[in-house]
């Protein structure tokens, strides 16, 4: 891990929030993730499952997590199973936990090396009336391979068939959209690093220089701050590839006269940012770019406004459509025709601004969340209004990340230059 390490504390108030929405006689089970395959003897690189980390802290492939508030031996109520680990561990991959360091870092008492898991599990199931499995139902996933905590699913329904079996995505999901003081603490961290790393790329950019090269500074600037890499894949796109959503190929060069489109953000202990500006690659926008550019932030700044309690996500990129309509007729991109013309389904703004403004994020950059339920205080979303104009070869989304308050909204970002003068001023000084 690159990261301090995190107090403890937050993942025991995270475990005892858990308990509390448990039935009575419930054991549950998570798992870490896979190390994947990638080709020949090599694997990706590991990165832990979500619902483990918020409820252990633990940061280590090989792991479980099992909680029996009920169980008749105290010591089992609550416990950690590790990897157990060696010398022969320590020369080739280097030190893993061991069960005092795994003590330390997720306050749980009873640590177990993993071998033992089966026949510890198969002990305590008895005891236990329900039996609270984890599966990823976050509901943009769409994954074919079987991870651990689906094969363990199959694997105990078949072994265990009379038990009744509950859910933990919910409960974790719920949780998780709130978050604590020092999780607000630890995304506001990534998007520091994020800023960061955006103002190093103003220095750097000019005429001539390619996509990569822009990744590359980004990327040196989040391994020198100790995030653990990117939060996603970036996007940087200039000219008419800004117009692409998802645009990774990141292999042009970027031309005097074209915007580039920045969509980047660090991970840093195991929590997202998530960012996107608009730049001019020569350090000065024209007249149409600042235009488009200036619009956009418009509606930025009063979507960010609306980010409050009460309002559900579905509703939120709605009312922020039509306050996009508004700037594109301005623009001079829609008239009232295709206004009135337009059919309510895919209304006409779409045609300029394809996607929603906000999502949730976390611990995943995509993170868990239910777009019906109003918001709430303790949520964190993204706002990215964008106008796309392929025909004129501009491209231009502005991101930043915000916490929802009982009061006004907090912009994580707020300090990330976004002004054209500011960005002008930064790219020519």
């Amino acid at each position: 891990m690159k990261y301090p390490k995190i107090k403890s504390g937050l993942f025991v108030n995270n475990r005892n929030n858990f308990r509390n929405q448990l039935k009575s006689k419930s054991l549950a089970v998570l798992h870490s993730n896979d190390i994947m395959p990638r080709n020949g003897d090599n694997t990706y690189k590991f990165r832990q499952n979500s619902d483990l980390f918020y409820l252990s802290g633990i940061d280590q492939e090989d792991t479980i997590l099992l909680l029996f508030p009920d169980a008749p031996v105290e010591k089992y109520r609550e416990v950690l199973f590790i990897k157990e680990t060696n010398e022969k561990i320590k020369v080739w991959e280097g030190e893993k936990f061991t069960k005092e360091k795994a003590k330390e870092y997720s306050g749980i008492k009873t640590v177990i090396w993993n071998d033992d898991f089966d026949a510890i599990f198969n002990m305590l199931v008895p005891f236990a009336e329900h039996l609270y499995l984890n599966l990823n139902e976050n509901d943009r996933a769409a994954t074919e391979v079987p991870y651990k905590d689906l094969r363990f699913a199959n694997k105990v329904k078949a072994r265990f068939p009379l038990h009744k079996y509950e859910r933990i995505a919910p409960i974790v999901g719920n949780l998780r959209c709130i978050k604590s003081e020092i999780e607000v603490g630890l995304i506001s961290k990534a998007c520091e690093i994020t800023g960061n790393a955006f103002e190093r790329v103003l220095k750097f950019m000019k005429p001539g220089v390619m996509e990569y090269e822009v990744e590359a500074e980004i990327l040196h600037e989040f391994l020198c701050n100790r995030a653990t890499g990117y939060a996603y894949h970036p996007i940087v796109a200039s000219g008419e590839a800004a117009c692409i959503l998802h645009y990774n190929d990141n292999n042009k060069a970027c031309k005097d006269g074209d915007l580039l489109l920045m969509d980047f953000g660090c991970e840093y202990a195991n929590y997202a940012s998530d960012m996107t500006r608009t730049i001019p690659v020569n350090g000065k926008f024209t007249d149409r770019q600042k235009d488009v550019y200036n619009a956009t932030l418009r509606v930025m700044k009063e979507a960010t406004s609306m980010l409050r309690p009460g309002i559900t996500l579905n509703d939120y990129n709605k009312e922020v459509g039509l306050i996009m309509e508004k700037e594109l007729v301005q623009l001079g991109l829609l008239s009232q025709k295709d206004i009135d013309e337009q059919n309510p389904d895919v209304p006409a703004y779409k045609k300029y601004f394809p996607h929603g403004t906000a999502h949730y994020m976390g611990l995943d950059v995509h993170d868990i969340g239910n777009r019906y339920e109003v918001m709430k205080p303790g949520m964190v979303f993204t706002c990215e209004p964008g106008i796309y104009i392929p025909k004129e070869n501009i491209g231009v989304r502005i991101e930043n990340d915000i916490l929802v308050t009982d009061g006004d909204p907090v912009d994580l970002m707020g300090d990330i230059p976004r002004e054209v003068e500011e960005i002008e001023h930064l790219m020519n000084s």
